[in-house]
């Protein structure tokens, strides 16, 4: 690490800015390799939602290879911004609100730390809500009077039994969050060859219960012939474009909060190549095996079982083997809890102690999340699952838009660390807030919402992280060019003096 890098946490007692969680990553915590970032990526999508996607798009007419290709392209994509804020974490070990703070300012970097985190508490109810409903089941099998317990009492249609596994899962979340950072790598790299094998081993069960790979994709084929395909420009504008920013949008928080995680990689060769070999690889292929084992159900059962819980409920009462039930329920819980606390608990549990750093730890932080999260009403929020993502993809698209376009145009990868932790310094503006970056995120963010007021076009919604990633990427630079060039010009000048003198 560069002496710059670490001065700051010789001023954490102190700077009001700053906390032993928010300091920079010293030396000796910079231990993840490229395996332990690929684990992470791992852990994050091997996951009930991951399960679904596919099978969401082949609902809304897509084949079983048109939504994988969407997955693939839609992770390569947002695999730009995840490489080029990941550097930022690396080469200055800085956590996601402090690298804000360069672009929007010390106060300013409050807005899209916030935003990132309201995402991010939404999906941590709702990932917290899944792994319930698969700890529900488990317990169910070991205690069949588990079903009964609160008699005929329910509250928005789910019984009592469903909310406490979703109490207990919470706890479980939260155990994670008080051991710390380093008990999420060893979460992960344990869980990731664990996930990966359950679900090849549930490919091969599908495969091998209905004659093969090729049966099922065929009858995954026959499920798209039964809807009427529309014609190629309305098939893009209405099912590929909506959903290549959907699944952009799965990933946009942790291309924005990526530092958060990359700030303890050890090279940038580890954060690239650990990033790009556990997203583009393990995604689409947990997501084929969605659509083949959805597909395979069909031929089974005579309906397309989507959801993996009711799935394996159903193949434990056929087996009559509790073993079944209980490895498939805790293959689930762990598929949960993995993704739950690195991509929905860090980046809250970092901004919210960016907001107040004397008062707020990383602990503090994640414990506020997982509160939000319970009071989120996950199991509504489910029930729009498309919509969801691409409303927040154009929000925080507006905001990654800026950010990159800060550290690789307007700064050029170039910060002066210590200053991120000083009121009054490089990165105080203006009262502590960039304007221009304020003013380009909302520009960005309004340009995908008119598309959702104006039928006409409903195109720039649709497309949300896009058009408000473009918008916000090039009015930022547009405002942000005047001071480039002044800057530039006086250190030209400068330079010219200083050669005067010397001559």
């Amino acid at each position: 690490m560069s002496r710059e890098s670490s001065q700051p946490r010789a001023e954490v007692a102190e700077g009001g800015l700053i906390n032993p969680d928010l300091a920079p990553t010293p030396p000796e915590q910079r231990t993840w390799n490229r395996w332990h970032l690929a684990s992470l990526w791992v852990g994050m999508s091997v996951c009930i939602p991951t399960y679904m996607l596919a099978a969401s798009m082949i609902d809304a007419g897509m084949t079983w290879w048109e939504s994988l290709l969407t997955i693939l392209l839609g992770n390569a994509l947002v695999l730009i911004p995840l490489a080029i804020n990941g550097h930022a974490g690396t080469r200055y070990g800085i956590p996601f609100p402090i690298y804000a703070r360069a672009s929007y300012g010390i106060r300013g970097a409050h807005l899209p730390s916030l935003l990132r985190s309201l995402v991010a508490c939404g999906w941590f109810g709702i990932q917290t809500w899944i792994g319930g409903l698969a700890l529900h089941a488990f317990i169910a099998i070991l205690w069949p009077a588990w079903n009964t317990l609160g008699g005929d009492w329910q509250m928005m249609g789910y019984s009592l039994p469903h909310y406490l596994s979703f109490l207990l899962f919470w706890l479980m979340n939260m155990y994670f969050v008080w051991r710390g950072t380093e008990s999420i790598k060893w979460l992960e790299t344990l869980a990731a060859p664990f996930l990966l094998l359950v679900g090849i081993a549930l490919l091969v069960w599908a495969a091998r219960r209905v004659g093969g790979i090729g049966t099922i994709l065929e009858q995954s084929n026959r499920l798209v012939q039964l809807q009427k395909r529309p014609p190629l420009l309305q098939y893009l504008l209405a099912v590929f474009i909506p959903w290549l920013t959907a699944m952009v949008g799965y990933w946009a928080t942790l291309s924005l909060n990526i530092p958060d995680f990359t700030r303890y990689a050890r090279s940038q060769k580890d954060q690239i190549l650990g990033q790009a070999m556990g997203l583009l690889t393990t995604m689409p292929l947990f997501a084929f095996i969605g659509v083949a084992v959805t597909s395979a159900t069909v031929l089974l059962y005579g309906e397309a079982i989507w959801n993996p819980i009711t799935l394996l409920e159903r193949l434990t009462r056929e087996t009559r083997s509790p073993l079944v039930g209980l490895v498939a329920m805790l293959f689930l819980a762990i598929a949960t809890l993995s993704t739950n606390i690195a991509a929905n608990v860090v980046a809250p549990a970092n901004s919210f102690s960016n907001l107040f750093p004397r008062r707020i730890n990383f602990r503090l932080g994640g414990m506020i999340a997982g509160l939000i999260g319970i009071f989120s009403m996950p199991w509504k929020l489910l029930d729009a699952y498309q919509g969801w993502l691409i409303s927040y993809s154009g929000l925080l698209g507006a905001v990654g838009g800026v950010m990159v376009c800060d550290y690789l145009l307007v700064k050029r990868t170039r910060l002066q660390v210590p200053e991120l932790y000083r009121a009054g310094g490089a990165y105080w503006y203006r009262d502590g807030l960039n304007r221009p970056a304020m003013v380009a995120t909302a520009a960005g963010i309004g340009v995908a919402l008119l598309g959702k007021l104006l039928p006409g076009l409903g195109f720039l919604f649709d497309g949300a992280w896009f058009s408000a990633t473009l918008v916000s990427f090039g009015l930022y630079y547009l405002l942000m060019r005047k001071k480039l060039t002044t800057a530039r010009t006086r250190s030209s000048k400068g330079v010219i003096r200083v050669e005067e003198q010397q001559t």
